[in-house]
């Protein structure tokens, strides 16, 4: 479910059904991509594997909290490693789950990187503030498409005519301030 429902997007922007569905979902989905990576989740990227004919290993660049039996998604590693995997094996930088009938390799980098989801245990749709800041970046993804010179404002307070810029996730920021994982913070 996104963050910001087709319902809710219909009803902020006041357009009933003059557009369809999937249209507005589109914009719901694109809020989720900016918000949902920088909320705290249990989540690692790989930036590399290897594999026997029986286990295959993805490494990490950083520690992880994963244990032995904990069930991961991995996705954007490959079609022999991506799926839903139980791991069997942990180490400091690597995690190991039983694959079947595969060729072994030597460790290859994985570019751009994988990544593994473990167990979710926040549902943000819960959290208001959350949901506020989802609407917000949803009505100005839809205010971009429609009138893509209507512009926001930059840092140094000059116009700007794409509001898409840096600056749309820092609009919202004191509403996510609580939920940002220190770990989607660069610089």
């Amino acid at each position: 479910m996104s963050l910001c429902t087709v319902a809710e997007l219909k009803s902020v922007l006041g357009v009933g059904s003059l557009y369809s569905d999937a249209t507005l979902q589109e914009v719901c989905d694109a809020a989720d991509n900016v918000i949902l990576p920088m909320l705290w989740a249990k989540d690692y990227y790989a930036i590399a594997h290897s594999k026997t004919t029986t286990t295959a290993t993805l490494y990490f660049d950083t520690a992880h909290d994963f244990i032995v039996g904990d069930s991961v998604v991995i996705s954007n590693c490959g079609s022999a490693w991506n799926g839903t995997k139980t791991i069997t094996a942990v180490g400091t930088f690597e995690i190991t789950y039983t694959i079947s009938a595969a060729t072994a390799t030597d460790k290859n980098s994985i570019m751009p990187y994988g990544k593994v989801a473990g167990d979710v245990t926040t549902d943000w749709t819960l959290d208001m503030a959350v949901q506020q800041a989802a609407t917000m970046i949803s009505v100005d993804i839809w205010q971009a498409r429609q009138a893509s010179n209507s512009g926001g404002i930059s840092p140094d307070f000059s116009p700007s005519p794409y509001r898409m810029g840096n600056t749309l996730l820092a609009r919202v920021r004191g509403l996510l301030a609580h939920a940002i994982s220190p770990n989607s913070m660069v610089g």
